[in-house]
């Protein structure tokens, strides 16, 4: 069974950084595509960033510039580091892999 655990939310200050990990299990193949999602209280989530396992990466409009997705180098993880921080990033991130596999989700908390 494949899980997706994530780790590195908190809170901070605006303008400053923080590292979001995920780490799958449970899988015997290379997923294509992971990526992080979003989502707050009674909103859709919504993608933050994606990439593929050839290094190809998508960002929302909102993250280019400040964040920065990435692949780990043991195999199905994934890394976003987020950068200059707003009160406006605050929300439950979520690791995502293969179209399919959801983690447990993250707090991210950013404070004015």
């Amino acid at each position: 069974q494949v899980q997706l655990v994530e780790s590195g939310g908190g809170l901070v200050q605006a303008g400053g950084s923080l590292r979001l990990s995920c780490a799958a299990s449970g899988s015997s193949f290379t997923f294509n595509v992971m990526g992080w999602y979003r989502q707050g209280p009674g909103i859709r989530r919504e993608l933050v960033a994606s990439i593929t396992s050839f290094g190809v990466t998508n960002y929302a409009d909102s993250a280019k510039g400040r964040f920065t997705i990435s692949r780990g180098n043991a195999e199905n993880t994934v890394y976003l580091q987020m950068s200059s921080l707003k009160p406006e990033d605050t929300d439950v991130y979520y690791c995502h892999a293969q179209g399919r596999y959801w983690g447990q989700g993250t707090q991210v908390t950013v404070s004015s």
